[in-house]
């Protein structure tokens, strides 16, 4: 089957701009749809809406070669699609469910767009039982399933800073369809991009919609399970990265998703974590590990705030540096950032921020304004700083000049939320250096003298 076919996204979020220029790289027809019509005018001008490493040259190459286009026309968009992905926010709402309205308001829109045979496609992470929902909505309209169309669920499993990687060379597809023909025409599309072997899984829709929750909800507890045993190893003067490599060693556990820190954040771990907690309470399922895993994070967040405390006493009117805005390197994305959460709680300590991001200023000056400050680099925050917080891994700020640091700084003292650095090389250097689950065993027998 050729597997050159006609593809509209309907969404230009992050997954549906990265699907899109992705799709189009393998040599698919692609257009985007998205009614804000400047964010639609900037894209069809060679703006980039998003920063993801690697993708900038893949969208200017397919917008040039004129395999990608983008437009707020769904219904000429629709009209020429063999597939429609529909790549729509699904924010929570206020009980934490996700909130299909965008989803579902398209769906209504569809059936007297078609144009034959159509494959409809779920991108956007949805509650078990939306491809149902959707089938439905189209039935209810006239179009007739399997013949006019097809409902499909096919989650994606991108990395935010790794999207081009995981899109082109995926771990695993997972489509979900009740439909043979659907089913082929999607395993066609997704051929070219599993070529090293790696699976196309097929079952029906709600297993697939389920695979998405599971599979975050899993990491997002991997994290905060490792974020505890840091905290524990603070208390007893254990080193959670040698528990880390221990542990991690075991094939059945694994090493990724291992690292104490600050908490997790995202577009996709806290909502989809909230939203399958929600719907186990929809059912009739208390599912504790999931209501576990949602406090620990909330907690682990502002878990250097205490430390900050302890050591330069009162925070008002105290000076601090942050380092790391985004929720993670490799993006400007700072939604739920562990970065933000601990800014607001030591604003309401009195303190003043000054913070640099490679990425992320621009979208938080848009949160804060004015009320924290912005350098022009890493160095530049550090001046007249009473210390330095590290709030995201960026690999600018593993190697620093460490001098530098300890000049600009009015005492040598680092509150590093991602451990990026030695605990034992940070004291022979002369750093009050502060980590997550990383204590000397020293200090922990002084303070059990202490106290």
């Amino acid at each position: 089957m050729n597997t050159a076919m006609k593809l509209t996204i309907i969404g230009t979020g992050y997954v549906g701009l990265v699907s899109a220029i992705c799709f189009a790289e393998m040599g698919s027809d692609v257009i985007g749809v998205d009614i804000d019509t400047k964010k639609v005018e900037r894209l069809s001008r060679g703006e980039l809406t998003i920063f993801e490493p690697g993708l900038e040259v893949l969208f200017e190459r397919n917008l040039r070669e004129g395999r990608l286009s983008f437009t707020t026309d769904l219904k000429a968009a629709v009209a020429e699609s063999d597939i429609i992905f529909l790549a729509l926010p699904t924010p929570p709402g206020k009980d934490g469910a996700a909130d299909l309205g965008y989803v579902l308001d398209v769906a209504r829109q569809l059936p007297a767009m078609l144009n034959g045979y159509t494959v409809i496609v779920n991108k956007s992470t949805v509650p078990v039982g939306t491809a149902d929902q959707v089938r439905g909505i189209l039935e209810a309209a006239g179009a007739v399933a399997g013949k006019d169309f097809d409902v499909v669920s096919n989650p994606e499993f991108l990395r935010e800073g790794a999207a081009v990687e995981d899109f082109m060379k995926p771990d695993r597809v997972v489509i979900g369809s009740s439909s043979p023909r659907a089913a082929t025409l999607m395993k066609a599309l997704y051929e070219p991009f599993v070529r090293n072997g790696n699976p196309i899984f097929h079952m029906d829709e709600r297993s697939a919609e389920m695979t998405k929750y599971a599979s975050n909800a899993f990491l997002a507890t991997k994290i905060t399970f490792m974020n505890e045993i840091a905290n524990l190893c603070d208390r007893l003067g254990a080193n959670v990265d040698q528990v880390r490599l221990g542990a991690g060693s075991d094939r059945r556990i694994g090493k990724q998703f291992l690292y104490a820190g600050i908490g997790y954040g995202g577009s996709c771990f806290p909502k989809d974590v909230q939203a399958l907690y929600q719907m186990a309470q929809a059912n009739g399922y208390p599912f504790k590990v999931l209501e576990a895993v949602m406090d620990v994070n909330d907690r682990q967040r502002t878990i250097l705030l205490p430390r900050l405390k302890q050591v330069l006493g009162s925070l008002k009117g105290k000076r601090l540096a942050v380092w790391g805005l985004a929720f993670k390197a490799n993006t400007d994305d700072v939604r739920e950032s562990a970065s933000h959460a601990l800014i607001r709680a030591l604003l309401a300590e009195g303190a003043v921020i000054t913070a640099f991001d490679p990425e992320a200023m621009p979208v938080t000056h848009g949160i804060f304004g004015d009320a924290i400050a912005y350098a022009p680099d890493a160095y530049e925050a550090l001046k007249g700083a009473d210390a330095l917080v590290i709030c995201t891994e960026w690999n600018a700020f593993r190697s620093p000049d460490f001098e530098t640091i300890k000049q600009l700084l009015k005492r040598p003292a680092i509150f590093d939320g991602r451990n990026l650095y030695d605990p034992v090389r940070m004291a022979e250097m002369g750093f009050d250096y502060f980590s997550i689950g990383r204590q000397q065993p020293d200090k922990v027998r002084s303070r059990e003298v202490v106290s």
